[in-house]
């Protein structure tokens, strides 16, 4: 059996779009709540009947909330740029470590705007 896990976690974040036009709003200081889901994907073992404890997904994703939690994303490292884009690359790049059936990072800046990221 073939299943994909969804685990969600949320921060308030501002930042700012360095590339955008100088007139266009989002060039302006703002801020978001963010959601992300992380997603796993995999077979189920027959035996263990689950493909991995919520647990520990939760636990991979603990350092990455607390490193964008409050903070401006454009002072984080690697964030310069923080476009829903260059976040969920960047939340993919330290999670696939530790998640090596990471499937997809979906990053949610509003309620009707969003990025799906698959490591590509």
């Amino acid at each position: 059996m073939r299943v994909s896990l969804r685990k969600s976690f949320g921060f308030e974040s501002a930042h700012w779009l360095p590339t955008f036009p100088e007139d266009h709003k989002c060039r302006r200081l703002h801020g978001h709540s963010f959601r992300v889901d992380v997603v796993v994907e995999g077979d189920v073992p027959e035996e263990a009947g689950y493909l991995v404890d919520f647990g520990v997904i939760k636990a991979a994703i603990k350092p990455i909330e607390e490193a964008l939690d409050h903070r401006c994303l454009n002072d984080i490292e690697g964030l310069e740029n923080p476009t829903s884009e260059m976040l969920a690359k960047w939340v993919w790049d330290r999670l696939a470590k530790d998640l090596p059936m990471l499937s997809e990072i979906h990053v949610h800046e509003t309620c009707t705007s969003s990025c799906v990221y698959r490591g590509r």
